[in-house]
This record gives C-alpha cells, structure tokens and sequence, in this order.
C-alpha cells in the first residue's frame, strides 16, 4: 500500500493500462473505500455501475471515443442516485417530495457520487493501480448510456473512472498556487491576474516539454474552449428524461 503522501499528491491521471485483471481482494476494496464514503445526511444519494464486460466497455468507447474506457481492467460509472430512497420512502408509505425537481437536490447527488469517486481513486491509487475520471460519460450522448445501463427514474450519471494496472507513469501536472487555491477567511480581493498569468505560462510550457505526447495548449484558452463546447451538452433535457425535472 502506498503512502498517504504519494496518494494524494503524486496522483496522475493514467490512460493506458496492461491486460492484467484486478485481483478479487483489490476490488473489494475499492468498493469498501466506496462503501464508506461521506455523504450528505448519510443518505448515501448515488450508486455505482462496475463495468466489466469488454463488449459493454467497448460499446461506451464507441460513444464517447474514450480509449481508456475499453482498455481499462473494470470501468466503473458514478451515478447520483434517489431511486432507492424512493422505494423505501413508497413502501413505508412516506410522501416522497420532488427533491429531485430542485437545484440542490440535484446537486446533493452529484456531490455524493463525486466524494464515493474520489474515495475510489484513492483506494487505487493506494494499491497501485492507475485510474483516470472520464467526464465525458456523462455529457458524450447521456440517454444512450442511460438506456444501456438500464438506469431507472431518479438516477443519472455523474462521472466515470477507469481503473487498471498503469502502462505509463505521466508527469505530474502543475496546479494553482496555494495562493490562488486557498483564500484567508474570506475570497482574495486583490487582482490575481499576475498570479494566474503565471499559471497559465506554466501550463503551457508543461504541455510543450511533457513526456508523451505534447500540445502548445495554455491553461486558459484550453479551459474556456471545452466551455464554449459544453455549451452545446443537452443536459437539462437529459435530467428532465432521468427525473430530475429542474424548477428551484
């Protein structure tokens, strides 16, 4: 087991990986560390798709054009979850209220299914394995994968994360100064345009001189172009199908 210290901050997002299963015991506890997330009032709002069937891998690749996905020992889709709670709550004859038609209903979900990621993440990471969060699950056509994962009302994606036996150790890559991460008692109001200009320059020569493949990309312009393409996602409509018909 690594160390807390190369968990958390020798982290890298890893995409290619050895044809090498996941013993039994390591999933077991990825799922444990999984199992044991916080999350808001421990109503546990999320639920996890472990994706091991090459064919189905192969089929979310065709969808979001992720190699990882298909290459990946066990792929594994992050949902928000409030399905389960509205069986419970029907049974017991408890009036379930539209929770989900609300802004922070939804977002209570989210939160949950990122925290029980992250927790995955670090599980692997801690036994050496390699992982990489796969956004694109969620906004690449999310009724599609909806439909193949059999997703019922009240449960949507949220992310996914593939997990294998790493078949490359890429650089780690620089992020924002403490300075601009963590603010003092209240949000900096002095101009951080120099200590981002910075940044950005900093992005920019990591990606010239990365082992690997190299981009002439800066953080920026990098950043406000997936921006202006997600702009086009039709996610609302998607939640709207999925149950969570957004009004508050």
């Amino acid at each position: 087991m690594k160390s807390i210290e190369d968990i958390l901050l020798k982290r890298t997002s890893v995409r290619r990986y050895e044809r090498k299963k996941i013993e039994p015991e390591k999933l077991e506890f990825i799922y444990n560390a999984i199992r044991n997330t916080p999350t808001s009032y421990n109503g546990q709002q999320f639920s996890v798709i472990a994706i091991s069937d090459q064919l189905l891998k192969e089929e979310l690749y065709a969808i979001t054009g992720q190699k990882q996905i298909k290459t990946s020992a066990i792929f594994l889709v992050f949902c928000a979850d409030f399905n389960k709670i509205k069986i419970i709550a029907d049974s017991l004859g408890i009036e379930f209220p539209e929770f989900t038609n609300t802004a922070d209903g939804y977002t209570v979900g989210v939160i949950d299914a990122a925290l029980a990621m992250q927790n995955a993440v670090n599980a692997a990471q801690g036994l050496g394995l390699g992982c990489c969060c796969i956004g694109y699950a969620r906004t690449a056509d999310p009724e599609k994968i909806a439909k193949i994962l059999k997703l019922p009302k009240n449960v949507c994606v949220v992310c996914g994360l593939a997990i294998g036996y790493p078949n490359e150790f890429p650089d780690l890559k620089p992020k924002q100064p403490k300075s601009l991460l963590i603010h003092e008692n209240h949000y900096r109001t002095d101009d951080m345009s120099n200590e981002l200009t910075e940044y950005n320059q900093t992005i920019s020569q990591y990606n010239q001189t990365r082992s690997g493949s190299t981009t002439t990309n800066d953080w920026a312009s990098h950043i406000v172009d997936y921006y202006k393409e997600a702009m086009n996602y039709k996610i609302k409509e998607y939640l709207k199908s999925q149950g969570f018909d957004i009004k508050q």
